[in-house]
């Protein structure tokens, strides 16, 4: 079981840069991906940024070219450096991550650190 806590969220004007920390404890050994997601007000959550072992990255088309997503040397925090922030980018910022199949391919969850970009 892996344990994860975000921070660094706030409330920041559009064309502000934020970085969002995300601290794993437990099993980190069997993380096999992390990722971020994103739930806007009203809507559902989504994926919008993610690592692989290999360091492979995916961004949702939104947030490509302005977002970076890395992982600590020592693989157990996770990082979201987003520039150029617009108020779409507003919601709660959610760290994830998935187990290894050896590991039981288990999901954990942050509880979540709210964004808020003005106008």
């Amino acid at each position: 079981q892996v344990h994860l806590v975000e921070s660094g969220g706030g409330l920041v004007q559009a064309g502000s840069s934020l970085r969002l920390s995300c601290a794993a404890s437990g099993d980190t050994i069997c993380i096999s991906q992390m990722g971020w997601s994103r739930q806007a007000p009203g809507k559902e959550r989504k994926l919008i940024a993610a690592i692989a072992s290999d360091n492979t990255t995916y961004y949702e088309r939104t947030v490509q070219g302005r977002f970076s997503i890395s992982r600590g040397n020592a693989k157990n925090t996770l990082y979201l450096q987003m520039n150029s922030l617009k108020p779409d980018d507003t919601g709660v910022y959610y760290c994830h991550s998935e187990l290894t199949p050896a590991c039981g391919q288990s999901q954990s969850w942050g509880q979540g650190t709210q964004v808020t970009v003005s106008a």
